[in-house]
C-alpha cells in the first residue's frame, strides 16, 4: 500500500507533518521517536519511520530538553584528545553515556587552565546534565558548574580531593610496580622523564619511583621534566642521554614520552633494552605497537569511564562525594628485557 500524497511543508518539518503522512497521531510519532514508552506495532513504526526518511524530520532537541528538564547531554573537558591516552578515554565515556542514553559535547583544555575554565563556563551556559572533567588541577574552580547545580566528576584523579567526586588509579602504586620491574632487571642507576603540570602537589608517579628506588636501597636517577607529549619525552631522552650520569634504565610518566624517549635513543645508536631499558604509564594502544613494544602501566579505561558517567547520570547519581581507585597492571613486553 503506497503512502498517502502529502504536500511536502513550507518550513520545518513537525511532528504533526510526519503524523499526517504516515497516517497516525502525534502520540505513536512521539513513541517511535523516543523509544517509548508505549510500544508501537512494527508495521506502524516501519511507516512512522518512512514518513521520518521521506520528509527529512528531525527532533526538536532544544524543545525536547524543555520538556524533559533535561539536555541528555554530558560535557567531557580532557587536556588533549590528540593524545591516544586521553582519545582512548574520550571514547570510553561516549560509549557509557550512551548507554545511559546520553550525547557527548567533548572539548580540549590544551593543558590550559584560562581554557579550562573557559570550557566550564560554556558547558554551564549550555545547560548540561553533568561534566567529566580530567582537569589540569588537583582541585579545579568549578563555582559556575555548583552554581548553575550540574554535578561534576574528576576523572583521571590520582588522589581524592575534598567536597569532590573523582575516578583515577593509584599513580604511586602503578609507578612503583614499573619501577621495581626494573629493579629486578639488576638496574640501579633509573631515571625519571616526569611530565610537567600546573599542580604544585608531587606527582604520584614521582612519588611511586622515589618510593621504589627507596626500598631497594638505591640513589635517586637523573630527573628530566617536561611535557606530556612525544616532543616533551623526546626532549627529555636527549638531556637523560647526555647526562653524567646516564642511567641504565628509565622510567616515562606517560607512553607519549616514553615514544619520544625511544626516537632520541635511537638516534644516538643505543639499543633497547640492550644499552638501556624503559617503561612508561597509560597503557594506550600506541605503546604495543612502538618498537621495541613498550613495557606500560595499563589504567582501566573502560572501568574508569564508566564509573564517571554512572556517577553523573547512571546508578550512583546523587551519592555522596567520593573517590573510586581502580588497580592498575603492569603490561609485559620487550622494552624493559623481558623476552
Amino acid at each position: 500500500m503506497s503512502s498517502p500524497t502529502v504536500q511536502a511543508p513550507r518550513g520545518p518539518v513537525t511532528r504533526k507533518d510526519v503524523a499526517r503522512y504516515a497516517g497516525v497521531s502525534t502520540a505513536v510519532v512521539s513513541y517511535v521517536v523516543n523509544g517509548g514508552p508505549k510500544k508501537v506495532a512494527p508495521a506502524t513504526e516501519a511507516k512512522v519511520q518512512d514518513a521520518i526518511r521521506v520528509l527529512g524530520y528531525r527532533p526538536n532537541a532544544a524543545a525536547r530538553a524543555l520538556k524533559l528538564g533535561s539536555s541528555e547531554t554530558i560535557g567531557l573537558v580532557i587536556p588533549d584528545n590528540s593524545n591516544p591516552f586521553f582519545s582512548l578515554l574520550s571514547h570510553a565515556v561516549e560509549d557509557a553515556a550512551a548507554e545511559c542514553g546520553y550525547a557527548l559535547v567533548l572539548t580540549n583544555s590544551d593543558g590550559s587552565v584560562a581554557k579550562e575554565r573557559r570550557h566550564i563556563r560554556n558547558l554551564a551556559a549550555r545547560q548540561v546534565d553533568g561534566v567529566v572533567l580530567a582537569s589540569v588541577l588537583f582541585e579545579p574552580d568549578l563555582v559556575e558548574l555548583d552554581n548553575a547545580d550540574i554535578p561534576t566528576v574528576l576523572l583521571n584523579h590520582g588522589d581524592a580531593a575534598p567536597g569532590f567526586s573523582s575516578v583515577g588509579v593509584d599513580l604511586a602504586a602503578g609507578a612503583r610496580i614499573a619501577v621495581e620491574h626494573l629493579i629486578g632487571h639488576g638496574h640501579t642507576n633509573i631515571g625519571l622523564a616526569m611530565g610537567t603540570n600546573t599542580a604544585n602537589d608531587l606527582d604520584g608517579r614521582e612519588k611511586g619511583w622515589l618510593a621504589a628506588l627507596s626500598d631497594a636501597g638505591l640513589l635517586e636517577g637523573p630527573i628530566v621534566r617536561g611535557p606530556f607529549s612525544r616532543a616533551g619525552g623526546y626532549a627529555a631522552g636527549q638531556r637523560l642521554l647526555s647526562s653524567a650520569n646516564r642511567p641504565t634504565a628509565i622510567f616515562a610518566s606517560s607512553d607519549m614520552q616514553a615514544i619520544g624517549i625511544l626516537r632520541a635513543i635511537h638516534e644516538a645508536g643505543i639499543s633497547v633494552p640492550g644499552d638501556i631499558a624503559l617503561t612508561s604509564f597509560d597503557g594506550s594502544v600506541e605503546a604495543e605497537y612502538s618498537w621495541p613494544a613498550l613495557t606500560t602501566v595499563e589504567q582501566p579505561v573502560k572501568a574508569m569511564a564508566e564509573a564517571a558517567v554512572s556517577a553523573l547520570v547512571g546508578d550512583h547519581r546523587g551519592k555522596p562525594a567520593g573517590h573510586r581507585q581502580f588497580p592498575t597492571r603492569l603490561l609485559i613486553r620487550q622494552s624493559c628485557g623481558c623476552p
